[in-house]
């Protein structure tokens, strides 16, 4: 089964919302019923309603896309760092370093692994540092 591809700005939608607690199963649920109006207290620049019109295109694409992961169609070395403070709250300068063509000394357990490989668009490329049992250092560069 292909992976969903979505652009940027869906992805920092979905992320704000799962950031705030909201499970898969009630984002769903409010989508389906195109209700996300509370979302907007979550961050006031964005137009939830885009989701719920994403959803409605294709309800059984997006379920799969929410459940089983995607991967953003082009994403910037920002982007990538946004991503990460919002789907798993890691930092810059706290939990990993920048440097001019990306990031280094990312460490990750074995699902943020797999969940950030899945998601990169393939101008970037993931090399494992170090890892022992479930923690992995990675880095990511273009």
């Amino acid at each position: 089964m292909e992976v969903n591809k979505i652009s940027l700005p869906v992805v920092y939608k979905i992320e704000t919302v799962r950031s705030k607690g909201v499970s898969n199963q009630e984002l769903l649920a409010k989508l389906e019923s195109g209700d996300v109006s509370s979302w907007s207290d979550y961050n006031s620049n964005f137009d939830f309603s885009e989701l719920v019109e994403l959803y409605q295109k294709d309800p059984e694409q997006f379920k799969s896309m929410i459940e089983i992961g995607y991967a953003v169609k082009f994403v910037t070395l920002p982007g990538i760092k946004n991503i990460l403070k919002l789907k798993f709250g890691l930092l810059e300068e706290q939990d990993y370093e920048s440097t001019e063509t990306g990031i280094t000394g990312l460490q990750v357990n074995d699902e943020q692994y797999a969940a950030i490989k899945q998601m990169l668009s393939k101008n970037w490329k993931i090399e494992e540092l170090a890892g022992t049992g479930v923690q992995k250092v990675l880095k990511i560069e273009l």
